[in-house]
């Protein structure tokens, strides 16, 4: 069962989804809990299965004190790295947050310190402390629906299934008909290994 984070500031869980991918933007969320949340379903989303975080989903937004989401788009994420990108998105959350908390605890070893807010950098934190795995809920959940959306568009990449990652069949397509505008040109894009490793 994941911990809450003890501390007597208000606490902001954030993580990201998206980084790995070839194809669409990075995606963060900012997650204040209730000080003694309880939620025994909650965990890392990569250990959840689609419909338990769409229901899980709906139950942090509801229950949060505040959430929000940020957004980097393919464009930015070739113009500043996928790493900048990703600290881009949170902060973006961040300040969308209705109320200004005093403790951020960020998803990963590695950090852009937010102006006047102090953080903490936990690794697998959403294994860990329940704020950040709701964050990563939230990212991954909303970052998946947009993908659905542009593989309406795209459904030749797979997307629908593969989310923009890196898999046999995205890489495959890329190299038999090239990329289309929500590629990262920044990232290895052609004559990528297609086997899949195992």
């Amino acid at each position: 069962m994941l911990k809450v984070f003890k501390s007597n500031k208000i606490i902001a869980g954030c993580d990201e989804a998206g980084r790995g991918c070839l194809a669409g933007p990075v995606v963060a969320a900012s997650v204040i809990l209730p000080k003694y949340y309880k939620n025994n379903l909650i965990k890392d989303s990569k250990k959840l299965s689609r419909i338990d975080r769409e229901i899980l989903q709906k139950s942090i937004k509801k229950e949060a004190i505040s959430w929000s989401i940020g957004i980097v788009n393919e464009k930015k994420i070739d113009e500043i790295n996928i790493l900048n990108a990703s600290f881009l998105a949170m902060h973006r959350a961040i300040s969308s947050l209705k109320i200004t908390p005093g403790l951020l605890l960020i998803d990963g070893n590695r950090f852009n310190s937010y102006p006047n807010i102090n953080h903490e950098c936990i690794i697998k934190g959403d294994a860990k402390y329940l704020s950040i795995a709701a964050a990563s809920i939230l990212a991954k959940t909303y970052r998946d629906n947009l993908m659905n959306k542009l593989d309406v568009k795209y459904p030749q990449y797979g997307w629908k299934n593969n989310k923009g990652y890196p898999t046999k069949k995205h890489k495959l397509a890329i190299n038999k008909i090239g990329i289309c505008k929500h590629h990262r040109k920044s990232f290895q894009l052609f004559n990528m290994q297609t086997k899949l490793d195992i």
